[in-house]
């Protein structure tokens, strides 16, 4: 088993910026971020693979940067220019075994509870 604790979350402004932190108890490959607005599906927004690639949804390019410090297991996600659109319960995920997509999220097994990110004027 893996636990992982998001933190970070918060209200922002749009244009705002917002760093969030996804804490695993041990060294996992494959790790991402997602996102869960209110009345719509689970997405993807970035990740980072074993390979160390990382990979980002189109709305988050240009905007969003993700990077691991494998030292201390941790995943981060720096998020600039934020918009409201962005608002919703952001989540940490990992998977050891090679996933479909690391931004796909049917394929990952170990989720955090979550940190709610809200934009807005």
């Amino acid at each position: 088993q893996v636990q992982l604790v998001e933190s970070g979350g918060g209200s922002v402004q749009p244009g705002g910026s917002l760093r969030l932190s996804c804490a695993a108890s041990a060294s996992v490959a494959n790790m991402g971020w997602f996102r869960q607005a209110p009345g719509k599906e689970r997405e993807g927004v970035a990740g980072i693979d074993a390979a160390g690639i990382p990979r980002y949804a189109d709305s988050a390019k240009g905007r969003f940067t993700v990077s691991k410090d494998h030292a201390k297991n941790t995943l981060y996600l720096q998020m600039d220019s934020l918009k409201p659109e962005d608002t919703a319960m952001y989540y940490c995920a990992a998977v050891r075994v090679r996933p479909t997509s690391i931004l796909a999220h049917t394929t990952f097994k170990y989720w955090g509870q979550g940190t709610q990110v809200t934009v807005s004027s």
